[in-house]
């Protein structure tokens, strides 16, 4: 195969681990197989969300496999998901030790793909396939580090300076930089107003189900949430201010924040709250078109962050409450998939699940969301306008 053809891509997320992140770099891989390049993936051994090695990788260093006409190379990690910095800055900081020895002592296609976040590998990864004049392209899924500031996770500090260096640098040194926000984008110009940047969003690659119409005889509506539970979400917070006169929760999923939720389960029975645990991408796509709405919670206002439920559920017909504020939330307003609250605001959540209806749910709703979905979070189209720059 020509050299041309050949792209590596680096990621801390890849199946076999479940996530939006994994998705992610999962469909592009497989798109850009239909543009005839050879995909090579470096990501670390899989442990994410447990932070734990999964069993049938445990006890390896490193592992090369062939799969589905790609090329991973899983690398050693010390995998943790600890809220204690310092574990976490290890974490990363032990991923960034293997792949300094990959590239030491392996060839790498002329054509890289860098996910960011983790910022500091994306910083390890551009500093030395720079040298090596490589052609490297930036997806920036999250703005860090002001995305943990936004968070509390960090404070304007020396620390937080340093970060903003190696962001910089990172733009600076990529010869073309993928956003998957306007927000994202914006804030690249903002730093480097000629740097080449694309819009590439997370939209999902499946086949388009039929609409299932609801029961407009059964009450209560059925809310339902499915993916990560960690801090960010803020489910657990969600679940204990809820109005349950006119719904029922269903959760999916597993995180930081499982044993609180299973926790405030025990403790209060009579709520009807039910948590089902982590299952596959494919199976939820089976179960949750039989929800009424779903719910993406944001705890804080997250600028630059959209998250890529949006996109998935709009294919799948599944009405939505985005509950997040900003770029995300005109989404919702401006291609009428459901309805958007400010984050926070759990009066004005709790009325307007009150007033929704049944019939505001219907199988009509469904299909125009649906519809909306194939038009405007095209994946073919999207690789499409990618693929000209590789």
């Amino acid at each position: 195969m020509s050299k041309t053809n050949k792209v590596l891509i680096i990621t801390n997320y890849f199946p076999p681990e479940r996530g939006a992140a994994s998705n992610r770099i999962f469909s592009l891989a497989e798109g850009l197989k239909k543009y005839n390049k050879h995909i090579t993936i470096v990501t670390p051994l899989p442990n994410y969300p447990k932070g734990r090695i999964f069993p049938e990788y445990r006890g390896k260093l490193r592992l090369t496999q062939e799969e589905d006409q790609m090329t991973i190379h899983r690398l050693w990690v010390f995998a943790s998901n600890s809220k204690n910095k310092f574990i976490r800055l290890f974490a990363m900081l032990s991923y960034s030790f293997s792949l300094i020895c990959f590239f030491t002592f392996k060839k790498t296609p002329q054509k890289v793909i860098i996910q960011s976040p983790p910022l500091i590998v994306a910083f390890i990864s551009i500093l030395f396939l720079k040298r090596k004049r490589r052609q490297l392209i930036l997806n920036v899924s999250d703005l860090w580090p002001k995305a943990g500031l936004d968070l509390g996770a960090f404070k304007k500090n020396k620390t937080f300076k340093l970060l903003e260096r190696m962001e910089r640098f990172n733009y600076k040194n990529s010869d073309l930089i993928l956003g998957q926000s306007h927000e994202i984008l914006d804030h690249i110009a903002a730093l480097l107003p000629n740097k080449k940047t694309l819009l590439y969003r997370n939209f999902p690659d499946f086949p388009v189900p039929n609409i299932q119409s609801n029961s407009a005889n059964r009450l209560p509506l059925k809310l339902v949430y499915a993916g990560l539970l960690g801090v960010a979400q803020g489910v657990h917070k969600l679940m204990s201010q809820l109005d349950y006169d006119h719904i029922e929760f269903h959760i999916y999923g597993s995180g930081a924040e499982s044993s609180q939720i299973k926790d405030f389960i025990k403790l209060h029975p009579q709520l009807p709250i039910h948590y089902h645990g982590e299952i596959s991408r494919e199976a939820l796509h089976g179960i949750l078109p039989q929800y009424d709405l779903t719910i993406i919670p944001l705890s804080l206002r997250i600028y630059g962050s959209v998250p890529s439920k949006i996109f998935e559920y709009a294919r799948l017909g599944l009405p939505m409450i985005y509950f997040g504020g900003g770029e995300g939330g005109a989404l919702i307003k401006t291609n009428k998939l459901g309805w958007s609250i400010p984050p926070g605001d759990y009066k004005a959540l709790n009325k307007t699940l009150g007033q929704i209806t049944k019939e505001d749910l219907d199988a009509h709703f469904r299909s125009h969301i649906q519809n909306k979905a194939i038009e405007c979070f095209n994946f073919d189209k999207q690789l499409q306008a990618l693929s000209v720059h590789l």
